[in-house]
């Protein structure tokens, strides 16, 4: 089990080595500098992790990355609860505070501890989540703690997220399928890829 400490090394590792050159620059999203205090700040209460502008319009970014054991995936997550957090303030995770206009969602060709190997992405994603929360919150991607390991399209229209338990009962989270869901609402849902359809 990797600690925060390290899994943090790894995201700032591929979101600076990574996702700037190989994702942001191709659709031309500059990242605005944050003051450190400023950015924690956001991440606590609305699970942003960067702000990026293009031209006039400002964009906010929650990120996720993975590394190669997770390549057979077609889902990105979002954390979802916190239950065993003495701090009963933090129970409730990013789904209940995430207000990020676009999820990144990449994974990587090598492992963690191998990441600064000339890695590169496998896959990669940003969905764009004001649709999913839409979707969300008109039932069409619903939650079920349902013991099952993947999203089902049930009803034909609707996609089934099933909650998922750390193994050392940190916390839960729920996967969301990148390919139903441009499967059942169009491309627009994500709005640049590569690797997951």
């Amino acid at each position: 089990m990797s600690t925060y400490k390290n899994d943090r090394a790894f995201t700032n590792y591929v979101h600076n080595n990574l996702a700037l050159p190989l994702i942001y620059k191709k659709i031309e999203w500059k990242e605005v500098k944050l003051k450190t205090d400023y950015a924690q700040f956001i991440d606590m209460t609305d699970g942003i992790d960067y702000i990026f502008r293009k031209d006039d319009a400002i964009m906010t970014i929650q990120e996720r990355f993975r590394e190669e054991k997770y390549q057979n995936y077609s889902d990105f997550t979002i954390r979802y609860r916190r239950d065993e957090n003495k701090i009963e303030n933090r129970r409730e995770s990013e789904y209940y505070k995430m207000k990020a206009h676009y999820f990144t969602y990449g994974i990587i060709d090598s492992a963690k501890n191998k990441v600064n190997r000339d890695s590169c992405f496998i896959k990669f994603a940003i969905i764009d989540l004001k649709k999913v929360y839409e979707k969300l919150d008109s039932k069409a991607i619903f939650i079920s703690d349902n013991n099952k390991n993947k999203c089902e399209i049930v009803d034909g229209n609707r996609i089934e997220c099933p909650i998922k338990y750390n193994s050392d009962g940190s916390s839960s989270f729920f996967p969301i399928d990148i390919a139903f869901l441009v499967k059942l609402w169009g491309s627009d849902m994500v709005i640049f890829q590569k690797g997951f359809f």
